[in-house]
C-alpha cells in the first residue's frame, strides 16, 4: 500500500441502485408518481404479450411519440406484468402515454386473440383520457395504425399521493331518498338557472344543490361518470373505456384542457357531503365500449382479449353478449376482478363516493362459460368482504340481458340492496286500474317479503328493496301517463328499442298535443298517487330527477343517445309544474316525518289490512286497499292509508280504529294546496267513514 492510499476496508462501496429504480414495478399498476426518484412506475398486466411498448407522447403532438421504450421481458416483466421506471429528467415534456402490445395470433389454443402492434392502446388503470383534436373512433375499427388519431392516457401530476378523504356524510337510513340523476342532463338546459360554462358539469350539479336541498332528497345515485367513448353516440354513458377515469366533458372546458377534472368531481362530492347528501355511482363493471368483434380497439382487446372478456367459442361471434352491448367482461378471471376491486377502492378512497349501483350485477356471477354460479361468484363475495367497502352502500341491478334474474335471494350480494322491478311493475299496473293486483300491491307496501324473506336463515331486510317507479331506463313520469306508444324514431332504431312494456295508460289522450282539461287533470293525480305509493311503501324509494315536475321525453322511452333537449331537464316545467314539485316536496317531508314508514324490519303486527267494509278484498276484480300503521313502535302517531283505483268513489269504514280524532294528511283527489296539507294543519276528519274518489289515495293521520 502506497503512502496516502486508503485501506481496501475503508473504501466507499459505490452507490447501489435498487432493482425497481432500473426496471420498475410490477405495482401498483398504471401509471404512479415516484416522488423521491423524480420517475414514474409504469406496469400493465398482459396474461398472453409478447412484446410491449410504451409511448410517451408531448402535448402538441400526439402522433409521434417523443419517447419509446420497448420492454425486456427479462428485465421489465415479473409473472404477468410489464413494467419500467422512466425518470422524470428523460420525459422530454411528455404529457401522455399509451401503449402497443403483440403477441400470438388468433390460432389453435390462441384463437381468441385480437393483438394488433399497430394499435395504440390507452392504460386500464389511467386515471385520465385525453382525445386528441384528430380523435377518430372509425381509426380504432380498422386494420392498421390509429396514431394521432387514438385517445390517450394522462400522466398523474406529480404531487403527493391523494389523502384518504374523511368527509362523507353518515349514511341516511330510514329517511333515505335516492335521486337517480344524469351529470349532463341536470343542469344542460339553457334554463337550468346555471352559468353557461357551468352548465352540464360536475361543478353545475354543485349550483343546483339548494334546488336538492329544498325537494329533500338525501342521496344522489349518478348515472355513469367513468370515460366513455365521445363518438360512440352514446348520451347515457354505459359504455366505459376506462374504470378509473371521471369523464372529461362532465368537467368545466379549462378543467378539461387541463385535465384537471378530478378536482372538479372532488369539489362536487365535497359539496354534496357538506348538504348532507349521499353520492352513488352508477357503475358499469359488466362491459366496455369496444362492443364486439367489429368494434374499436382502444385498450382491453388489444392488451389482451381473452383475459378481459368472455368468449363463445363461435368464430363467427366470437363474444358473449350478456350485456346487450356486444361485449361481456370476464369478472371470472382473477385480475378483472382484481382490476374492479382496485376501481372501487378507488372511487372510495381517492375519489370520496359513498356507495355504488352495480348495473346489470347478475353478470358478476357468470362463469367463464357463462354459466351461473350460485355457489361461490367470486366477486360478489370479494366486494362484500372487502375493508375499504365496509359500510359503502352497495345496490345491485339483479339480471342481465342473457336471461339471468337474480332478484330478492338468489343474489349472491345477500345484503346488497336490488332495484325491485316488480314494485315498479305491480305499482304500474294497478295505479293504471288493472284489476288482481292488490295483494301484490300489499306484498310491495309492506316492504316485499316475498323477495327479501326475513326468516332465521335469511333474515332480510325491506330497506333492501329500491323502490321506484320509474328510472332512466324506460319512460319519465309524465310520458308513463302520457303515452302508450312509443316514440323512439329519433334514436335511429326504427321505433324497436325500448321496453316492450311500460304498462303506461295515455289517462284518455295520447300525447301532448291539445289535452282536454280532464285528461290533464287525471294525468296530475296520477302522478300524485305513484309519488305518494312510492313514498308511504316500506323500502328504499328512488325517485328519477324531474319526474317531481313532470320532465318528459315526448314519449321516447331509450333517449340513450339523445344529448338534447329531449333528454336535459327542463327546468321552465318546474314553474309550470309547481304543484306537482310541491306535492312530491312535501311527500318527501312526510316521509321523513314518520319513521313507522320507513323501518330497518318488515312493519309485521304493526299493520292491519282493510277493504272499505271489513277485510280486503284480495279477489281478482278488487282494485282498493288501505292499511293501518300502528306508530307506537316508533315513537310515531298512527296512520290509515286509502288507496283506490277503481273507477268509482268508495267508503272506507275507520270504526275499527277508535281513538282519538284522525285528521286529512294528504288527498289526491283534491286541487292544490289542499291535496297535501301543511304539516299540524291538517283538517279534521269528524266522521267515522272517509270516501276516498276514484284514483285516488288518501291518508289520515291520528291527531
Amino acid at each position: 500500500m502506497r503512502p496516502g492510499e486508503t485501506p481496501p476496508s475503508e473504501c466507499a462501496a459505490p452507490a447501489r441502485r435498487p432493482w425497481a429504480a432500473l426496471e420498475g414495478r410490477p405495482d401498483p399498476l398504471g401509471a404512479t408518481w415516484i416522488a423521491d426518484e423524480r420517475a414514474y412506475n409504469f406496469a400493465l398486466y398482459s396474461a398472453h404479450a409478447r412484446r410491449v411498448t410504451l409511448l410517451l407522447f408531448r402535448p402538441d403532438d400526439a402522433a409521434t411519440p417523443c419517447l419509446a421504450r420497448e420492454l425486456d421481458f427479462r428485465r421489465n416483466k415479473t409473472a404477468r406484468v410489464w413494467h419500467c421506471r422512466i425518470p422524470e429528467a428523460e420525459l422530454g415534456g411528455a404529457r401522455y402515454y399509451a401503449y402497443t402490445v403483440d403477441g400470438p395470433p388468433p390460432e389453435g389454443r390462441f384463437a381468441w386473440h385480437a393483438f394488433d402492434a399497430d394499435k395504440l392502446l390507452l392504460d386500464p388503470y389511467g386515471r385520465a383520457v385525453h382525445f386528441p383534436a384528430a380523435f377518430d373512433r372509425w381509426a380504432a375499427m380498422r386494420p392498421g395504425s390509429n396514431a394521432g388519431k387514438a385517445a390517450l392516457s394522462v400522466l398523474p401530476a406529480p404531487a403527493p399521493p391523494t389523502a384518504p378523504r374523511r368527509d362523507a356524510p353518515r349514511h341516511h337510513d330510514g329517511d333515505t331518498v335516492v335521486y337517480e340523476l344524469h351529470v349532463r342532463g341536470f343542469t344542460r338546459h339553457p334554463d337550468s338557472g346555471v352559468a353557461d360554462e357551468r352548465r352540464g358539469t360536475y361543478l353545475g350539479v354543485v349550483d343546483r344543490i339548494p334546488y336538492l336541498l329544498d325537494l329533500g332528497v338525501t342521496a344522489v345515485e349518478l348515472m355513469p361518470v367513468f370515460q366513455f367513448d365521445p363518438q360512440d353516440g352514446n348520451y347515457w354513458g354505459y359504455m366505459p373505456i376506462g374504470f378509473f377515469a371521471p369523464h372529461a366533458r362532465y368537467a368545466t372546458a379549462a378543467a378539461r384542457h387541463e385535465c384537471t377534472h378530478h378536482d372538479e368531481f372532488r369539489a362536487m362530492v365535497d359539496a354534496l357531503h357538506a348538504a348532507g347528501i349521499e353520492v352513488i355511482l352508477d357503475v358499469v363493471y359488466n362491459h366496455t365500449a369496444e362492443r364486439d368483434e367489429t368494434g374499436p380497439t382502444y385498450s382491453f382487446r388489444g392488451i389482451d382479449n381473452s383475459t378481459f372478456y368472455l368468449m363463445t367459442g363461435d368464430p363467427a361471434h366470437p363474444y358473449a353478449d350478456y350485456s346487450g352491448t356486444g361485449n361481456t367482461l370476464h369478472t371470472a378471471n382473477a385480475f378483472v376482478r382484481r382490476m374492479v376491486m382496485d376501481s372501487l377502492r378507488y372511487w372510495v378512497s381517492e375519489m370520496g363516493v359513498d356507495g355504488f349501483r352495480f348495473d346489470l350485477a347478475s353478470i358478476f356471477a357468470r362463469r367463464s362459460d357463462g354459466s351461473i354460479d350460485i355457489a361461490d361468484p367470486k366477486l360478489f363475495a370479494e366486494i362484500s368482504s372487502d375493508p375499504v367497502l365496509a359500510g359503502v352502500r352497495l345496490i345491485a341491478e339483479p339480471w342481465d340481458v342473457g336471461g339471468a334474474y337474480q332478484l330478492g335471494p338468489s343474489l349472491p350480494g345477500l345484503a346488497w340492496l336490488q332495484w325491485n322491478d316488480r314494485f315498479r311493475d305491480d305499482l304500474r299496473r294497478f295505479v293504471r286500474g288493472d284489476a288482481g293486483l292488490v295483494p301484490a300491491v300489499m306484498t310491495r307496501l309492506y316492504g316485499s317479503d316475498d323477495l327479501f324473506p326475513d326468516d332465521v336463515l335469511r333474515a332480510g331486510r325491506p330497506w333492501q328493496s329500491v323502490n321506484y317507479i320509474t328510472s332512466h331506463d324506460g319512460s319519465t313520469l309524465y310520458d308513463l301517463l302520457a303515452y302508450t306508444r312509443k316514440r323512439n324514431w329519433a334514436n335511429g332504431l326504427a321505433n324497436m328499442d325500448g321496453p316492450a312494456e311500460s304498462f303506461g295508460s295515455n289517462c284518455g289522450a295520447e300525447g301532448d298535443d291539445a289535452v282536454p282539461g280532464d285528461v290533464a287533470r287525471l294525468r296530475r293525480r296520477q302522478a300524485r298517487n305513484f309519488a305518494a305509493l312510492l313514498l308511504l311503501a316500506n323500502g328504499t324509494p328512488m325517485i328519477r330527477a324531474g319526474d317531481e315536475f313532470l320532465q318528459t321525453q315526448g314519449g321516447n322511452d331509450n333517449p340513450f343517445n339523445q344529448d338534447n333537449e329531449t333528454s336535459w331537464l327542463d327546468w321552465r316545467r318546474l314553474d309550470a309544474e309547481r304543484d306537482v314539485f310541491r306535492f312530491f316536496r312535501r311527500m318527501i317531508a312526510f316521509r321523513k316525518a314518520h319513521p313507522s314508514l320507513g323501518r330497518s324490519r318488515f312493519w309485521r303486527d304493526d299493520v292491519r289490512w282493510h277493504g272499505p267494509d271489513g277485510p280486503v278484498d284480495l279477489g281478482p276484480d278488487s282494485r282498493a286497499l288501505a292499511f293501518f300503521l300502528d306508530g307506537r313502535a316508533e315513537q310515531d302517531r298512527d296512520l290509515f292509508v286509502m288507496a283506490n283505483m277503481s273507477g268509482d268513489d268508495l267508503s272506507f269504514s275507520l270504526a275499527d280504529h277508535p281513538g282519538p280524532g284522525w285528521r286529512r294528511a294528504l288527498d289526491t283527489s283534491l286541487d292544490p294546496p289542499d291535496d297535501i296539507s301543511d304539516p299540524g294543519a291538517e283538517p279534521p276528519v269528524d266522521t267515522d267513514r272517509y270516501t276516498v274518489r276514484a284514483r285516488s289515495v288518501a291518508v289520515l293521520l291520528r291527531a
